[in-house]
């Protein structure tokens, strides 16, 4: 199973909206096939180990890091494979948790004479599968909240300098958090500043782009920001605010910026900015299961006002400005009692070069949002 959550983790960015999986093919204590999922639309990781194997999967094992589908999408059911394989046991990590696939995939094997087994190293599979997990539970992306700040909290200096904070292997990571995210959030004061191309770049590996989203309530954005003239695959979706929708500026402004192939996309506000709780439903219609949030500052605290926030990833390089007058990681009113303050759990700390990383996850995602200022 070790080997088959290794497989999965190659298709991590490449087949969204469906899961990452790996399948190993087992035969008299014999490894006889490996297989992942590669791309959405392409064969499964259980057809992929299988036809490795070939005649070789008569009597033998499948491992695999999620119940096997049994029904028609892009590809046909993987136990109607299993069972021409002449597959004679299935172990999986985990059941699959989607809802709307009707018949279970173990449950359809067993009744056809098959030993099947679940539950092995199955925290390891569901980590591996966060945001497909919460997407088909939920149809809203699993969302994290990144930052990269000094030791006494400050995103840029006073000046909005941030270049860099962290050192070039924790960037190498955040541009492996991209590869894996099917959209990346931030505001149009991080746009105006920085001049970002919001894209994935990994030396040496095949990279997914991400859609970029940015949000801007008053359609400020420049004309000639660079997230406007990408070249890659990917997408640019500008979030405005409804009630600018009809201003004659922002529609001739939004005509000259479509024509370049660029979405806009008016949503309601909320104390000012984008109602973030709102803009989660629409972009799980649109099909993204995954969000990276990367700022700015109210941007992070607006997403944690909402409650939308699912992980942190706080980096924190080994500098101190000294003073109080930088970027802090989020802006705005907090909580008067640190009772309130949102609790971090699962925490995980990594070390990246001299910088250090800490992740973990939010209980209180999806609650009901507070009003900014009230917790």
């Amino acid at each position: 199973m070790k080997m088959a959550l290794a497989l999965a983790k190659k298709g991590v960015g490449f087949t969204s909206p469906n899961p990452v999986v790996g399948a190993v093919v087992v035969k008299d204590g014999a490894v006889v096939g490996k297989g992942y999922h590669r791309k959405a639309g392409g064969p499964h990781a259980e057809v992929e180990a299988l036809r490795d194997a070939g005649a070789l999967s008569k009597g033998a094992t499948l491992f695999v890091t999620l119940e096997p589908c049994h029904h028609f999408g892009r590809t046909p059911p993987c136990t109607r494979a299993i069972l021409e394989g002449g597959i004679r046991r299935v172990v999986a990590a985990m059941a699959d948790p989607n809802p709307a696939v009707t018949g279970g995939g173990l449950d359809f094997l067993r009744r056809k004479g098959l030993e099947t087994v679940v539950g092995i190293l199955e925290d390891r599979a569901r980590l591996l599968n966060e945001a497909y997990i919460k997407y088909v539970l939920t149809r809203r992306p699993f969302v994290t909240a990144k930052c990269a700040a000094t030791l006494d909290g400050r995103l840029a200096t006073r000046t909005g300098d941030s270049r860099w904070v962290t050192g070039p292997k924790a960037r190498n990571h955040v541009h492996r958090m991209r590869h894996a995210a099917d959209a990346i959030l931030v505001g149009v004061g991080t746009v105006k500043k920085d001049d970002p191309r919001l894209t994935t770049r990994i030396a040496g590996k095949k990279v997914s782009h991400p859609l970029r989203i940015i949000l801007d309530t008053r359609f400020r954005l420049p004309e000639a920001a660079k997230v406007l003239r990408d070249t890659t695959d990917s997408d640019t979706l500008i979030v405005i605010g409804e009630s600018y929708k009809k201003n004659p500026r922002v529609l001739a402004k939004k005509e000259r910026i479509e024509k370049a192939g660029v979405q806009v996309m008016a949503t309601p506000t909320r104390a000012g900015g984008i109602d973030l709780d709102r803009l989660m439903d629409r972009l799980g219609a649109r099909g993204v299961t995954s969000l990276l949030i990367e700022g700015g500052s109210r941007v992070l605290a607006s997403a944690f006002s909402c409650r939308i926030v699912d992980k942190i990833a706080f980096f924190f390089a080994p500098k101190i400005l000294g003073g109080d007058d930088g970027y802090p990681i989020c802006r705005g009113s907090g909580p008067q009692r640190m009772a309130e303050a949102l609790s971090v759990e699962r925490i995980r700390l990594r070390r990246f070069g001299d910088d250090v990383m800490i992740e973990g996850y939010m209980p209180s995602a999806g609650k009901s949002p507070t009003p900014p200022g009230k917790g």
